[in-house]
């Protein structure tokens, strides 16, 4: 058999084709999903919330809460969350505290002596320490709840200020004997400290507005966040159990919960702030977290969703949430592939309408900046200027999510392929101004990834990209050019930003 080289180049060109426009095809659902999302989350605001609640001015109805704190080596911020917890507004009597502290340093004994002093204030306030960290934070959550006296389970993680009034404004709504959960708004504490954290917020936002309520308010799946909600501790057992077996424990347990016919309560106008990771080791660190989690749970869940006696269309939405961290892999490749494309395009001029397919990514593009724009409007309000605002966040957002593309695709992977990893906790810092430093923080990552020196070289492939946009043809072919010029800086700014992060 004589081997033809045109023939393997033709079936590679035309298999670089199919990936590229599958990808854009995959990525253009998604968008239009989020339309979806958007249409709901805008039908829901028109409506008034009759759900039934509990009357705490009668004390026969206010029940017992364990508040549970799953702490990891915290030193930074744990007086600080501490302190918080205190001033909870609450009967004193029907509340219990738990500070699961699996934490291996220093962290141990202040905390320990600070739990010493609050207790001699009359709190009920007990130091749960394991042996080890089996199952990590869903095992030390599992743990607590052996001994836990509350009839509802509170979970803040240690980067959390939840107001003093949260359980007032939460646990009423368990009057409904099926709401499972109560899932409450993350606020953002630091948003404006960086370039960074405003690119996170602006992400966190849309989550926590257009999807949680955009699903809520239709009966489709939404998941507990990890933190600033709560849970009926018979709804924990009911489905399962809080299980280690994927790094999104939250994710699972939420999915298993719904299976098992428990509702979910989202309140998008009570605010519980937080802190944003202000060093991209951080997010990085949380993003591998959360990514690889959602690819995991989509092998773990999808099979049980589409095999369930759930709505079609609650399927379809509970299916692409389980995909959202997909996303990236996809991102990725239609990036990579997209300067192969480049060049087949002005060499084969009879395959140039297999290009029309670049058009779902604009699409996609238009379909994102209007419901981010709804977002970023419910936080900051409305306006010329406001808008003004958001197109240069926008911007900026979305160069940088193409940036964490190979970072959080490589998570996507690894959770797809069943690979196990460490649960890496995301180091807390305590910023709170524009003033506070981070760089002595001693649980920063000392070493470079090697996904940082894979990120450098995507900057500088996409570079070239910018490069071939004046050189191909005859007159140069620009209509990739701000895609490539958006990855080059997202690229860029990722490897930058990681490279000083260890300076």
């Amino acid at each position: 058999m004589i081997y033809n080289p045109y023939e393997s180049a033709y079936i590679l060109m035309y298999a670089t084709i199919a990936i590229y426009t599958l990808s854009l095809l995959l990525i253009f659902f998604y968008s239009l999903a989020q339309l979806n999302l958007l249409i709901n989350y805008l039908k829901s605001k028109k409506k008034q919330d009759h759900s039934p609640q509990l009357n705490f001015e009668n004390p026969e109805e206010i029940p017992f809460v364990t508040i549970q704190l799953p702490v990891y080596n915290e030193l930074y911020v744990m007086e600080r969350l501490l302190d918080c917890i205190s001033k909870m507004a609450y009967p004193r009597e029907k509340l219990e505290i738990q500070v699961l502290d699996d934490s291996t340093d220093e962290s141990v004994d202040t905390t320990a002596a600070h739990i010493q002093k609050l207790k001699k204030q009359g709190l009920d306030i007990l130091h749960i320490r394991r042996t080890n960290r089996s199952g990590f934070k869903a095992g030390a959550l599992k743990e607590g709840l052996k001994t836990a006296k509350g009839e509802f389970i509170a979970i803040f993680d240690a980067d959390f200020l939840p107001a003093s009034d949260f359980l007032y404004k939460t646990i009423p709504y368990f009057k409904d004997p099926k709401i499972g959960v109560v899932q409450t708004r993350w606020g953002h504490i630091n948003r404006d400290y960086s370039i960074l954290t405003k690119i996170q917020a602006l992400a966190l936002d849309a989550h926590f507005t257009l999807e949680q309520v955009g699903r809520n308010s239709k009966g489709h799946f939404i998941n507990f966040n990890g933190t600033a909600g709560v849970w009926r501790a018979s709804c924990i057992y009911d489905a399962g159990n809080w299980q280690g077996d994927t790094l999104t424990e939250d994710l699972d347990l939420s999915y298993r919960a719904q299976l098992k016919g428990w509702q979910f309560k989202y309140l998008v106008d009570v605010e519980s702030p937080a802190e944003l990771p202000v060093a991209i080791s951080a997010a990085r660190s949380q993003q591998f977290r959360w990514n690889k989690g959602g690819a995991e749970n989509f092998s773990k869940m999808s099979s049980k969703v589409i095999h369930s006696h759930l709505p079609f269309k609650t399927k379809v939405h509970g299916i692409l949430h389980l995909l959202n961290s997909t996303m990236f892999l996809n991102v990725l490749i239609v990036g990579v592939l997209s300067v192969p494309m480049l060049y087949i395009k002005n060499t084969f001029g009879h395959l140039s309408g297999y290009f029309y397919v670049t058009g779902f990514f604009i699409i996609t593009t238009v379909i994102l900046f209007i419901c981010y724009w709804h977002t970023f409007k419910a936080t900051h309000g409305g306006g010329f200027v406001k808008f003004l605002r958001y197109i240069g966040e926008f911007v900026t957002f979305y160069a940088i999510a193409m940036g964490f593309s190979l970072h959080n695709s490589i998570a996507v992977y690894e959770g797809h392929m069943g690979k196990k990893s460490e649960f890496v906790r995301t180091p807390k810092f305590n910023i709170n101004s524009l003033t506070d430093k981070w760089k002595g923080n001693k649980y920063l990552a000392k070493n470079i990834s090697k996904n940082t020196i894979l990120e450098g070289a995507l900057m500088l492939y996409f570079l070239f990209a910018i490069w071939s946009a004046f050189t191909v043809g005859k007159n140069g072919d620009f209509g990739l050019l701000p895609f490539h010029l958006m990855l080059f800086i997202g690229f860029g700014f990722v490897f930058f930003n990681s490279i000083s992060a260890k300076a």
